[in-house]
């Protein structure tokens, strides 16, 4: 289970920094601002994918 729930965790990621880059560029953000969108989006979705683990897990 760890294992599936790890592939589909890397792929939301991806999918979701790949999002993410379309947005600094659609809606072009300065540099500046840019690691620090991508450093929020990836620890918001890091924090969903850990718990709902979890609550898997305690099903």
């Amino acid at each position: 289970m760890f294992f599936i729930f790890t592939f589909f965790a890397f792929f939301v990621l991806l999918i979701f920094n790949s999002l993410t880059m379309r947005l600094c560029l659609q809606t072009e953000m300065s540099q500046e601002k840019q690691p620090n969108v991508f450093r929020t989006v990836n620890i918001l979705i890091t924090i969903l994918l850990v718990s709902s683990y979890v609550e898997i897990i305690n099903i």
